[in-house]
């Protein structure tokens, strides 16, 4: 088996039926008859307009012997996760809080390992949860529980699906062939920048819900995690909808990062936390296709939407940044309380919306909060929620850059901190000089979004663990990723954490 990289093939070839055309310029490249292609990884290289293409990292079998520096013999691809396995004898139950993307890996590494996990989630099923969030963006109806935020597969059930991430972790192998299986789309095994689509996550969540079940596991929905008892200083018991107790010598916690009430319920029993920094701004939208023609140009009619990422350094430290872009999505009502407007992005599968969209954010610090209290940066979320909301209801609260920067008091500015605006207005024609068209003055700004990352991180040690015994904090609303892999990994490294420290707690 050979492994070549930076295998270039120009990005107007019709790649309809991609390993065909590999296998083909393979045996043009080297002189061979290629077989068993495997694509390991694909990106596009945009970097000369003139000459856009694909770029891959390829695995194949060949006929003769190769010589040649760019293909280099391998006599194994990567191995696959191996599952921990659990032999003792423990026949309790550990308990997982939420089912995004760290509750739902974590509970399904601990159901194949033969530990069979109760998950409790306060949202319902991604069936049920369409059903109230479409009533929501319909007719304004919120239901607190049920929502774009909460619910089976987290906040991410109803985004990108972005996959990309900035940890390197094996993990996250075991993450994206758990998503295929699933059903998601095979390429987000290899594409350097992979998603999946709001409309296929929902029957991805499900099915490894599904599994989970099938493997021994238990989800409860409608069941919101509002307390616990301990016994010298170790979790026994936890309280679901203030009625239902399940005894437990481990409670996982993986809440979302907008689970404001469970931060308070741990905040009043003195669950170790710290403050963290996050970022808040607005969404902004272009025409997809001044977004594509600017990052391929003449390339775009035969690639996939564009994407972007971009980033400015004020002169005041803070950053200006973009996060979570969506081609060919929409801008979306995010709320999950009562009178406050939360504003987010979301794209289906195929990305063939008109508009591309993403959050534009400015550094908030801890600094910055109107208090020391540890929940402080939740108050700071909710105080421009508020204002928000005051000035449209649940919509989004809209106008354009061009209105935006003439005007200090523009709509959306009455709605964000004064550090936001200014850092706006430094940065974006630094921004649109990296990106042609994107500080155009009818570029639309919809806000807010403050729901970047949480705003508390519940603290653990090296092995995960709480102050609190058996009580461990995973995912990003804990404060511990960004993103639905990172998140996803956390998850899996606390079941493996609680498998192996079930070996030294039974025998204790």
């Amino acid at each position: 088996m050979y492994r070549v990289s930076q295998f270039k093939v120009p990005a107007d070839r019709d790649m309809t039926d991609k390993i065909s055309v590999l296998s083909d310029e393979l045996d043009r490249k080297f002189n061979i008859s290629s077989s068993c292609v495997r694509i390991i990884k694909e990106s596009v290289d945009a970097r000369d307009k003139d000459r856009v293409c694909y770029v891959y990292t390829l695995e194949f079998e060949s006929d003769r012997k190769i010589h040649s520096k760019h293909a280099v013999h391998v006599t194994e691809s990567a191995k696959k996760y191996e599952i921990p396995v659990y032999s003792g004898d423990y026949t309790g139950r550990p308990v997982v809080t939420g089912f995004g993307p760290a509750g739902m890996f974590c509970a399904l590494v601990l159901a194949e390992a033969g530990i069979n996990p109760i998950v409790i989630e306060r949202g319902k099923a991604v069936e049920e949860r369409l059903g109230d969030v479409e009533k929501f963006w319909n007719e304004g109806v919120l239901n607190p529980e049920s929502n774009v935020q909460f619910g089976e597969g987290g906040a991410g059930t109803f985004s990108d699906g972005k996959l990309t991430t900035g940890i390197r972790d094996f993990r996250i192998r075991k993450v994206l062939d758990e998503l295929i299986e699933a059903g998601a789309d095979e390429a987000i095994g290899y594409q350097a920048k992979p998603h999946i689509g709001t409309d296929v996550l929902r029957t991805v969540v499900r099915n490894i819900r599904e599994k989970i079940i099938s493997l021994g596991g238990e989800v409860r929905f409608s069941s919101k995690l509002t307390g616990f008892e301990t016994e010298d200083g170790r979790i026994v018991r936890v309280t679901v909808n203030d009625e239902t107790q399940i005894d437990t010598d481990f409670l996982i916690l993986a809440p979302g990062h907008s689970a404001r009430d469970t931060f308070s319920m741990l905040k009043d029993r003195n669950v170790p936390m710290e403050r963290k920094a996050f970022s808040i701004g607005v969404r902004v939208q272009h025409e997809q296709s001044l977004i594509s023609e600017s990052q391929y140009g003449e390339f775009a009619k035969y690639l996939p939407p564009a994407d972007y990422k971009l980033v400015h350094h004020l002169e005041n430290g803070r950053g200006v940044y973009t996060f979570c872009m969506c081609p060919g999505g929409e801008i979306i009502s995010a709320s999950s309380e009562e009178n406050m407007t939360v504003t987010n992005g979301m794209s289906y599968s195929a990305r063939d919306g008109r508009y591309a969209n993403s959050a534009l954010l400015v550094d908030v610090r801890p600094s910055d909060f109107e208090s020391d209290d540890i929940l402080a940066g939740v108050e700071f979320q909710r105080k421009y929620e508020r204002l928000a909301y005051e000035q449209s209801g649940y919509s989004p609260v809209e106008t354009t850059w061009g209105e935006f920067r003439k005007d200090e008091d523009n709509i959306l500015s009455r709605c964000l901190p004064g550090f936001v605006r200014e850092g706006y207005i430094e940065a974006m024609p630094h921004l649109g000089r990296k990106l042609a068209g994107f500080d155009r003055d009818d570029m639309v700004m919809k806000g807010v979004e403050t729901r970047s990352s949480s705003p508390v991180r519940i603290l653990r040690n090296q092995d995960g663990e709480s102050a609190l015994k058996g009580l461990y904090p995973c995912g990003e609303g804990a404060g511990y990723a960004g993103g639905i892999t990172s998140a996803a990994v956390d998850g899996i490294k606390c079941a493996e954490r609680i498998i192996n420290s079930l070996c030294t707690y039974c025998d204790d």
